[in-house]
């Protein structure tokens, strides 16, 4: 890179002396300039080019690996690698950016404020610290709510229990002030910034519904959809009256999948009409264009088609933020990929992903299937990931339909005990370090078994995360903006390196 002050010197602070190194050429090239021997530009930078490079400043490093029992554990800072084209590489270059990052975090459900409640005051404490605390813990600014009841609820309940109702005169938050309330304002409290909440619907109620039932699909009656979508205005609202504003709402949550549990499908014409008539109008009309409106909100494999569906239609993507998605079918990185080309315009949010069928304590496959989303969910353009359930009992539940699951926290109530699972470390690898506001940037490897993303801060700290699924541990050299690092990833483990 030929000019007056390199990328690597502009980023590092002039590092270790160079800078002034490159004073003293400059003063004297200044000197042969007085003396009548000019020193052009090109020239400047050409013996700028050839001065040596500044010794790298060393890197923090924080550990998690199944051997050794280390979690986020401080590692020796780096050293400095030597010149060896042989070794292996992760390569970052800081001034390639990206997206913006909103923020990480996971789904206040009333399955998961009735479990916190159960423990001791203090331990409820630690629940938050480990959540929503930076530092010393993941430091989450971004969560997911329910409107209504959903399979992580301990029955079904709506807001408009009526039938008829269609003026919402019994419209009610009452059942969430139980415990889902309590739960997101206690967060808030320990939270050091804003959180960002996305509002989610299973199903509209019953009486609302072609099948009558909040629970095995149906669809929303024609007559019934201006009703509902004045449904969410008033949950926006109600919200906002408890102190819990609300960043975004999703038309429907899975809305190509018939469950056993609270459930609405919408096709993919169904979905952009009642966005484009009824929810952005009505939220508009109330003075709530600021809330985002996020389609899909379903699996990778069918977002492509969803997409453009909605967004071929300018009168319905002009309220539309973007698309949510999943992870429970095929990985499907690809999809996200294809949507943000196509659509560069628009956004991506991972919106909920964990591992199903039951709580899975102690599994190291967890952490290793949330990081590998997380990996490739965001070199692809997203800009936010939430995970499901904060926390579980020791069943993966309650789940008024069996539906039970794992969470990156189980409790055990009865113990009045926090059970941390790999999941809940492995996310920590990304959200304790890369905060809201980062942007992505360019960043690979030379090994396929090194999985990574990297980004550069507000405060321009660069976090680079890299994960070894194999079982055997994998050496490299970190190359960040010119400097190079010696770093080592044991089997099954991974890292955050701090520049």
């Amino acid at each position: 890179m030929k000019q007056g002050i390199s990328r690597r010197d502009t980023l590092k602070g002039l590092a270790l002396g160079a800078g002034g190194l490159l004073a003293a050429r400059a003063g004297s090239a200044t000197a042969a300039n007085a003396a009548g021997h000019a020193v052009t530009a090109a020239k400047l930078a050409a013996i700028t080019h050839s001065l040596p490079a500044p010794v790298p400043h060393a890197i923090r490093s924080f550990l998690t690996s199944q051997e050794g029992e280390r979690r986020l554990a401080v590692q020796e800072p780096l050293q400095a690698a030597p010149a060896n084209d042989e070794l292996a590489t992760l390569w970052v270059d800081s001034t390639r950016r990206f997206q913006t990052l909103l923020g990480f975090g996971g789904a206040f459900t009333e399955s998961a404020a009735v479990t916190w409640q159960k423990l001791s005051s203090a331990k409820r404490e630690e629940v938050l610290r480990a959540y929503f605390a930076d530092g010393e813990g993941h430091g989450y600014a971004m969560c997911r709510v329910h409107m209504n009841s959903c399979d992580f609820s301990l029955g079904n309940y709506a807001h408009v229990e009526t039938p008829g109702d269609t003026e919402l005169k019994s419209f009610s938050i009452a059942r969430d002030r139980q415990s889902l309330v309590p739960f997101i304002k206690a967060a808030q409290r320990v939270a050091q910034h804003p959180i960002r909440i996305l509002a989610s619907p299973w199903s509209p109620p019953a009486w609302m519904k072609s099948n009558g039932e909040m629970n095995h699909g149906g669809t929303l009656l024609p007559q019934y959809r201006q009703a509902w979508a004045r449904c969410y205005v008033r949950f926006i609202q109600a919200y906002a009256a408890e102190g819990i504003p609300i960043w975004g709402v999703s038309v429907q949550n899975e809305p190509m999948a018939v469950q056993s549990w609270d459930s609405c499908t919408y096709t993919a014409e169904a979905e952009r009409d009642f966005v484009r008539d009824h929810l952005g109008p009505e939220l508009e009309a109330a003075g709530l264009g600021a809330v985002n409106i996020i389609i899909w909100d379903h699996n990778r494999d069918l977002m492509v088609e969803r997409a453009n569906v909605v967004y071929a239609d300018p009168a319905a993507a002009r309220y539309v933020w973007g698309a949510g998605f999943h992870w429970y079918v095929e990985d499907n990185f690809d999809h996200v990929q294809q949507v943000h080309d196509a659509w560069p315009d628009k956004h991506l949010l991972f919106t909920e992903g964990c591992q199903e069928e039951g709580p899975h304590l102690g599994s190291w496959d967890l952490g290793e299937r949330y990081a590998r989303s997380m990996i490739n969910d965001l070199n692809r353009w997203t800009e936010g990931w939430m995970d499901w359930n904060l926390v579980l009992d020791l069943q993966g539940g309650p789940n008024h339909v069996g539906n039970y699951c794992s969470a990156p926290i189980i409790l055990d109530t009865a113990g009045d005990k926090l059970l941390p699972q790999s999941s809940y470390y492995y996310m920590g690898h990304f959200a304790r370090f890369i905060r809201p506001g980062a942007r992505r940037i360019l960043c690979a490897a030379s090994l396929q078994e090194l999985e990574t993303t990297a980004f550069v801060n507000t405060d321009g700290t660069i976090a680079v995360v890299a994960m070894n699924r194999t079982h055997k541990p994998q050496s490299f050299v970190m190359r960040i903006d010119g400097g190079r690092w010696m770093a080592e990833l044991p089997a099954r483990s991974i890292a955050t390196y701090l520049a």
